[in-house]
C-alpha cells in the first residue's frame, strides 16, 4: 500500500504561482502548504467579559495564554491563574472594611 510521499508537499502546486527561490529569482520557489494538525494547539475563543477588580481581570486574561500551549502546557496556566485567583480573593478579605458602629451608649450609668 503506497502512502503519500513526504517530500510530494514541497513540490510545487499544478497552475500556482511559484515564489521566489532562495536566491530571489522568481518562478523557482516551492509552494509549502500547512498541513493540519488536530494536536496543534488552537484558541478557544471564550469571551471574557471584565469583573470590574483588575486582579481578577487579569487572572482571567492570563487563560488565553493557554490557547498558544499544547495541552500539556495548560496545566501551569491554569495553577497560575488559580493561584492568582486565590490572592486576589485573599486581597479582598485583608481590605480594612467600613468602621464599626459606636457602641451604644448607655444612659444608667
Amino acid at each position: 500500500m503506497a502512502g503519500p510521499r513526504p517530500e510530494a508537499a514541497l513540490e510545487p502546486e499544478a497552475g500556482a504561482a511559484a515564489g521566489p527561490d532562495p536566491d530571489g529569482e522568481p518562478g523557482s520557489g516551492l509552494v509549502v502548504e500547512p498541513s493540519y494538525d488536530p494536536a496543534a494547539p488552537a484558541p478557544l475563543n471564550v469571551d471574557r467579559t471584565p469583573t470590574g477588580n483588575a486582579d481578577v481581570d487579569a487572572q482571567l486574561d492570563r487563560l488565553a495564554d493557554a490557547d498558544h500551549l499544547a495541552t500539556d502546557g495548560h496545566v501551569e496556566v491554569y495553577e497560575d491563574v488559580h493561584g492568582g485567583l486565590r490572592d486576589a480573593l485573599t486581597a479582598l478579605d485583608a481590605r480594612p472594611g467600613p468602621p464599626a458602629p459606636p457602641a451604644p451608649y448607655d444612659r444608667r450609668s
